[in-house]
């Protein structure tokens, strides 16, 4: 962001706000809210007014850090123990924790997102009802390499929290999907990372009391 944009650097933090206090979960939709306190759309894009999603995620990750110092410690590592549950649940399928519990930017509205990877979604669907676990499944296009694909979404429930888990063909499982907020690789972890992961920020809170 450059130092002399303070619109850019506004309509970032408005973003932030946005997705942290009305629950908005895009960064596009949270951009397009925001901007429209400061002027007409089209012309702050034309003015390059407006913020990169990884500015909006960099605002928002502050002021969660910000507003919730005391629980955030505690709400991220329970999120974190439930995703680690969820799997080693769905070993069978290569599973890997992506998303907001894994960056560390988590409210108390925040999902658990898991990538799952199966050539036949029965086959997960069939695991959790084998566990008598209740889930909704979804259809949702989705472009990847250019190319719009259908994949499915199977929504659970742990506690509270949503879990979503999206399926995709096992071929796929070392094509990252590329995020949203960076452009790049998405960062994700595995059941082995996620309990190092764990362990280390346990020994870190141990060390700091």
């Amino acid at each position: 962001m450059r130092k002399d944009d303070k619109i850019r650097g506004l309509i970032a933090c408005e973003a932030a706000r946005l997705m942290y206090e009305d629950g908005v979960r895009e960064y596009r939709d949270a951009k397009r809210k925001a901007a429209k306190r400061f002027g007409p759309e089209k012309a702050l894009s034309l003015g390059s007014h407006l913020p990169t999603n990884a500015e909006i995620h960099d605002e928002l990750a502050k002021l969660i850090a910000t507003i919730e110092e005391d629980v955030l410690p505690e709400r991220l590592l329970r999120l974190r123990l439930s995703a680690l549950s969820w799997l080693d649940l769905l070993a069978d399928f290569s599973p890997y924790l992506v998303g907001s519990v894994l960056s560390g930017a988590v409210t108390d509205r925040s999902d658990i997102d898991i990538h799952v990877f199966s050539d036949s979604v029965e086959e997960v669907e069939q695991l959790l009802s084998e566990r008598g676990i209740s889930f909704e499944t979804e259809t949702v296009p989705i472009r990847k390499g250019g190319v719009i694909k259908d994949y499915t979404h199977i929504y659970l429930e742990d506690d509270g929290v949503v879990i979503e888990c999206s399926v995709y063909p096992r071929e796929e499982r070392r094509n990252r999907t590329i995020s949203s907020i960076t452009g790049k690789a998405m960062e994700r972890a595995g059941a082995a990372q996620l309990r190092r992961i764990i362990e280390k920020s346990i020994e870190e809170r141990d060390t700091t009391e």
